[in-house]
């Protein structure tokens, strides 16, 4: 059976301090949180150890990095291990996010090295996959993703992996992609797939206000939130969801 997975990525955001701040609002609201829906917060390297304190009491939250280099250790400054990672008590780490491939020149080939490495050490990776708007008003939305898949998952054991549909376009934007869309999208990369429980979690633009519907779609077993996390009522909001009841 397929896990729910809500996570959030605060990207650069917050200090020490404001994690503390953070979690002191955002942890009594998961007071009757669903068992079944697991939550992640990846937050900056510097932030992990507050917030790795900040949820010690707690099941309900673990916390992820929002990279991971795929060498044990070397020349390389500024990147962090897997080990290192697991060492601190890190569960999860975001592999391959449009930013990262953008900025920072992520290809595929060192995606696919980032995930083996996170997988080699115990990490659960969360692998981003996307397309620009350039490739979908060119129609080539599905041969993108099929082919970011097939390359970034060469060696990668499925078993432990999470799958993030994030149509770049949508990110930051506020141009949410439409439900049936992302759901549609979400379902062709489940059949790209050779386990049968990997979740796949939508990103782009998901707010308190879409989060209900977004999560009402069959395929989609989860949202990886930006800027939607920085908060924590409006993360409450989207952990907390309520599939709309048909009339």
């Amino acid at each position: 059976m397929r896990q729910i997975v809500l996570a959030g990525n605060w990207k650069m955001h917050k200090t020490q301090a404001e994690t503390r701040e953070f979690f002191a609002g955002f942890l009594p609201q998961l007071a009757s949180l669903d068992p079944a829906r697991q939550v992640i917060l990846c937050v900056p390297f510097t932030d992990l150890a507050a917030a790795l304190e900040a949820t010690a009491n707690t099941a309900a939250v673990s916390i992820g990095a929002q990279n991971v280099h795929w060498e044990e250790q070397g020349a390389f400054t500024g990147e962090i291990s897997a080990a290192m990672l697991k060492e601190l008590g890190i569960a999860y780490a975001i592999v391959g996010h449009s930013e990262r491939r953008e900025y920072f020149g992520d290809t595929d080939q060192t995606v696919n090295q980032r995930l083996r490495a996170a997988q080699s050490s115990g990490l659960t990776p969360i692998l981003c996959v996307g397309e620009s708007k350039a490739t979908r008003d060119a129609g080539e939305t599905e041969a993108w993703i099929f082919r970011q898949l097939q390359q970034d998952l060469v060696g990668v054991d499925q078993s432990n992996l999470i799958v993030a549909y994030e149509p770049i376009w949508a990110i930051g934007t506020g141009a949410t992609c439409e439900a049936a869309e992302a759901n549609r999208i979400i379902g062709l990369i489940r059949g790209k797939l050779n386990h049968p429980d990997v979740p796949i979690q939508y990103g782009g633009s998901v707010k308190p206000g879409n989060i209900d519907e977004i999560m009402a779609q069959p395929e989609i077993d989860g949202v990886l939130v930006g800027g939607a996390s920085l908060t924590p009522d409006g993360f409450a909001r989207i952990v907390n969801y309520q599939i709309p009841v048909e009339a």
